[in-house]
């Protein structure tokens, strides 16, 4: 059996992780596991910018992974760029086996507003989904409402719904049908 490893990353506030598993299992029908793993913060943290580079976590992520992980989730609480970008929510391999998400981002406090913990949740949800889904091989979705829609802005993350649409549902059946046919042992939309 395989798993989605959801790894904790000098995250403080873990309250959200078990609703993100839950979430994670219902979404894509693989297990979740949660593993702490030794992520050095400091080695990417770009003090010019204030921020940490999240394909340098990604790298340190996917270094190691255990040998019945079929992804990892990364969730920290920190403020993520790429070199080419300002910011990320996150970042992931396509078609690989790593992801990462902060928090950082996805909290009202984070744009002077007030606090909402509801909210700070059910982005961190459609963020860690978005992610995982580029490693399943899902590109950027053109319908508004799947969660593989682009999202630039914490609005609109906001504006999406935590699912994938039919189109993309479809995209990673395929892409796991053809992994079984490889030989790939993994069990998917109840199918074995």
């Amino acid at each position: 059996m395989s798993y989605i490893y959801v790894v904790p990353i000098e995250l403080k506030d873990h309250s959200d992780l078990g609703m993100l598993e839950a979430f994670i299992f219902e979404t894509f029908h693989l297990k979740t596991r949660r593993r702490e793993f030794e992520i050095n913060l400091k080695g990417v943290f770009d003090p010019s910018r204030g921020q940490y580079n999240s394909s340098l976590i990604l790298q340190q992520l996917i270094m190691k992974p255990p040998p019945d992980a079929d992804k990892m989730l990364g969730v920290l609480d920190v403020d993520l760029f790429i070199p080419i970008l300002t910011f990320v929510f996150g970042e992931a391999q396509l078609k690989g086996i790593g992801a990462v998400v902060s928090t950082q981002r996805l909290q009202n406090r984070f744009y002077g507003l007030p606090e909402n913990r509801e909210v700070t949740s059910e982005r961190l949800l459609k963020e860690a989904v978005h992610e995982l889904g580029h490693t399943f091989g899902l590109v950027h979705c053109s319908q508004s409402k799947c969660v593989m829609n682009s999202s630039t802005y914490a609005e609109n993350i906001d504006q999406k719904s935590a699912e994938l649409c039919p189109l993309c549902q479809k995209s990673i059946k395929a892409e796991r049908n053809d992994s079984v046919k490889k030989g790939f042992p993994f069990s998917w939309w109840g199918e074995k």
